[in-house]
């Protein structure tokens, strides 16, 4: 679903239940176009956390309680225990994160580079499903995720939830590799058997199909809205200008949708409630 807009109030070009159905129930995806409307917000941070609060609730991305956090390359070592990987310039793999939806917004695209790769995770099920159903059902078992190291309300050192998943009739995907690699590398959780790398071996090499893949680049003013329990998404490396006024900039917000799905029940450590339409996911703040 694409919607262009020549005012600073998208929300007022298109029905809300319009858009939470289509987020929801069809493709899961809306792209904004808002262009040189960007220019007449004096506070793009502020407008954007409005503007999402319209669309559902947003919810904690740190332990210290952000709710809008700035994309953009810090030049954090790849070793570096702050690095999260939307502040690095580097490529990124299929994901998705804590949240109903997730929610962006381009300030300032990168000078070359950064372009944004969809799948639909339906799609990459049925496929896996039909060419390995004995990886298939592997993904349905419970992986160790290792606590992000930014996640420091959260007192658990793993948590273990499918990748695939079915609560009530619904599909759901949850997928981050990296925090998978995390734990088997700790002595303190628990190790992938040889059948569980297999298997996401497989599911990225799925992912990696072109002909499954939408494949844009956002421009200045564009928002993208992604439902996180049926598609993963990653960005390309990028190169930055060399000004810093001028360096890839993006806003991101974490939302808990009102007509969100039933999720498993293994997802409650790390989402809080597991049932259709409730505030959960993100990250615990440090009170």
């Amino acid at each position: 679903m694409s919607i262009n807009c020549t005012t600073p109030t998208p929300l007022c070009s298109f029905e809300k239940h319009s858009a939470l159905n289509e987020l929801e129930n069809h493709s899961g995806i809306i792209r904004i176009t808002m262009g040189k409307t960007l220019d007449a917000i004096e506070d793009s941070t502020s407008w954007f956390l409005e503007f999402c609060e319209k669309l559902g609730t947003p919810v904690s991305q740190s332990a210290s309680g952000e709710l809008v956090l700035s994309i953009r390359d810090l030049s954090f070592g790849q070793d570096d225990p702050k690095t999260r990987g939307p502040n690095t310039n580097r490529k990124l793999g299929f994901h998705s994160d804590r949240c109903d939806v997730i929610a962006f917004l381009c300030l300032r695209p990168a000078m070359t580079g950064g372009e944004n790769q969809v799948v639909d995770s339906r799609e990459i099920e049925r496929v896996i499903r039909l060419e390995r159903p004995d990886l298939h059902q592997v993904l349905q078992q419970n992986f160790p995720y290792k606590r992000h190291v930014v996640d420091r309300g959260n007192q658990k050192t793993f948590v273990m939830q499918p990748i695939f998943s079915e609560c009530m009739g619904y599909f759901a995907c949850s997928y981050l590799r990296v925090l998978i690699e995390r734990a088997d590398q700790d002595e303190n959780c628990p190790s992938l058997n040889s059948a569980q790398r297999k298997a996401i071996d497989f599911l990225d090499e799925v992912c990696e199909r072109p002909e499954l893949q939408l494949r844009f680049t956002m421009n200045r003013g564009e928002i993208l809205l992604l439902n996180n329990w049926f598609l993963l998404h990653r960005r390309t490396a990028f190169e930055d200008f060399p000004y810093p006024r001028h360096k890839r900039h993006l806003l991101r917000v974490w939302l808990s949708m009102p007509n969100s799905r039933p999720i498993d029940p293994s997802f409650a450590e790390n989402y809080g409630s597991t049932e259709a339409g409730s505030v959960r996911g993100g990250m615990t703040p440090i009170t």
